[in-house]
């Protein structure tokens, strides 16, 4: 399993919760640290892919375990 330094549980939330939880996750952490979020939201594997790809946060692994998403976010590098 990959390496992270924080974990949001957003299991049983519907969009936008997952989302909305990762966003305040990563506002905490620092640039290039990697946020894992579990979600089950069936929507939220395109969700995710979107919000990565529109703030530039990169998504560096989905897993998929049973009914279970599971998301490495790394926080882009700020300037």
């Amino acid at each position: 399993m990959m390496e992270f330094d924080k974990e949001i549980d957003a299991r049983h939330l519907n969009c936008p919760l997952p989302i909305l939880r990762c966003k305040k996750g990563l506002s905490d952490m620092l640039p290039n640290q990697v946020l894992k979020i579990i979600a089950t939201d069936p929507g939220a594997e395109k969700d995710f892919a979107a919000f990565c790809k529109q703030t530039g946060h990169e998504l560096l692994q989905l897993d998929k375990v049973k009914d279970q998403l599971i998301f490495f976010i790394k926080k882009r590098h700020t300037d």
